[in-house]
């Protein structure tokens, strides 16, 4: 049984961490970014691992429960608690420091609390690159990415935040450190603990800290968005540019429609990059080494593909400005999205070949729902999408919160039939519990409570986040 934070634990907790560790105004980081929960708690902001180790130590004695806070960008509902006893949120904004650079390693070593554009900004110093990149980088910090084993639109590349990771310092439920900074390439010395933190959505421990790879900057990158008439071709050209361009393929954004019409319906503006908007079109990134020039690479798959009658118009960037500008169109999508308020939202994986058939039969669901906005889109080159359902015009979200329900479960039950995800990159929280033990191995459920149990026997650690909290 969890204990609420009193005020002696809050006077107790005052003794431990310095006054600038409070925060007066805690209504942040009680609240999601869609508004459609509110969390509670005793807000603490600890600066150092020793730090963060006395107040876990502390609430493990007393069996308060904690919630980690890390950039506050998450979309189900992990970083906020909304019933039960008030725990500690617990964040890492103070732990910010970059703690070591070794450029000739390509190795960057941080507290989990940089921001990751602060990560970038690093790596681009010692003439590196940090490739992960997502809508949210200029606010979502380290510890959570890592939490979530975040994407974004260069997983194709380079992989989830899981391959971009080497080592981890970590405060244990017992306020033990972990201290598991390593920069080893291999390491075959038992268990992979790291990986087993990353995705765990801070409910085995608290990341402190990460030692990260970097890459090589690529001499020449570039952009192009192309125009398609399916989304079966674009799966086939997404195979030709795989063909073409090899491993400087970098992203691979399908985008329907609706999303132009979204940024021209509620904003921000963008500049359009066709005359007549196609129903589908992609959005490719590539960067190359040096002696290979991306505006080639894109041009030759252009040529190629329209001949084969897999595009049928083209923008190729000719600037860095120009592949910003179609590049904002992508990142733009999502705030145009929140503003229109969507009916359910899905972050869905699914089997490559898989994909154009979701697409149909899925807006076949919706119709026999009712008259719905679909806004499908996302990264075609690792198989995640965002399905989107909002309200027809003149409508809002709040007019269909019955339907809501059969939406979301006809769209992950087709999913899940067609050996797919129904979390793809946004992991579990609170949100998608319920959807876990739906679809859920039973064994690997099993598997994910011992190892719960083993780790976090008090059960502290952000209860309720992936797996339910026991009776």
């Amino acid at each position: 049984m969890l204990s609420p934070v009193t005020p002696a634990f809050e006077a107790e907790l005052r003794q431990i961490l310095p006054a600038t560790s409070f925060k007066e105004d805690t209504a942040p980081y009680l609240s999601e970014p869609r508004g459609r929960w509110a969390g509670q708690g005793f807000v603490v902001a600890p600066a150092t691992v020793d730090e963060v180790a006395a107040v876990v130590k502390a609430c493990a004695a007393e069996h308060v429960a904690i919630v980690p806070y890390s950039g506050g960008t998450g979309l189900v509902g992990g970083q906020l608690l909304q019933e039960g006893a008030k725990p500690v949120v617990l964040s890492l904004e103070r732990m910010n420091r970059i703690r070591a650079v070794y450029p000739t390693e390509n190795v960057l070593v941080c507290d989990a609390g940089v921001i990751l554009a602060d990560v970038q900004k690093a790596a681009e110093d010692v003439d590196r690159l940090f490739p992960l990149s997502l809508a949210s980088e200029g606010s979502a910090r380290v510890g959570g990415l890592l939490s979530t084993n975040a994407g974004g639109v260069n997983v194709l590349r380079y992989g989830n935040a899981r391959a971009l990771c080497l080592g981890l310092e970590v405060v244990r439920p017992d306020g033990t450190v972990w201290h598991g900074l390593t920069r080893l390439r291999k390491d075959n010395t038992g268990y992979d603990l790291r990986d087993l933190m990353i995705g765990a959505e801070g409910t085995l421990g608290i990341i402190t800290g990460a030692t990260l790879r970097l890459v090589p900057r690529p001499a020449s990158i570039g952009a192009a968005m192309m125009a398609v008439p399916s989304p079966e071709a674009a799966l086939q050209l997404l195979a030709m540019a795989g063909s073409h361009i090899g491993d400087g393929l970098s992203a691979f954004e399908l985008i329907h429609r609706q999303g132009f019409d979204f940024l021209a319906e509620v904003g921000p503006d963008v500049r359009q990059p066709f005359t007549e908007l196609p129903e589908w079109s992609v959005l490719i990134d590539v960067g190359l080494p040096k002696g290979l020039a991306s505006q080639d690479a894109l041009e030759g798959l252009f040529e190629a593909a329209f001949g084969a009658g897999l595009v049928t118009d083209g923008v190729i960037a000719q600037s860095l400005n120009q592949r910003q500008e179609l590049w904002d169109i992508r990142e733009n999508i999502p705030e145009a999205n929140r503003r229109i308020g969507s009916i359910s939202s899905h972050d869905i994986s699914l089997p490559l070949s898989a994909v154009p058939d979701f697409i149909k039969r899925g807006g076949e669901a919706i119709a026999a729902i009712g008259a719905f906005r679909i806004n499908c889109f996302g990264h075609l080159g690792d198989g995640n999408l965002h399905y989107n359902v909002f309200p027809m015009p003149g409508l809002s979200r709040a007019d269909f919160m019955a339907e809501r329900q059969l939406v979301k479960t006809a769209l992950h039950d087709l999913a899940h039939g067609m050996g797919g995800s129904v979390s793809a990159e946004h992991g579990i929280g609170r949100l998608k519990v319920g959807d876990l033990e739906r679809y859920g191995d039973p064994v690997k459920l099993a598997m994910l409570r011992a190892i719960k149990d083993a780790l976090d026997p008090a059960g502290i650690m952000n209860p309720g986040a992936v797996l339910r909290q026991p009776a």
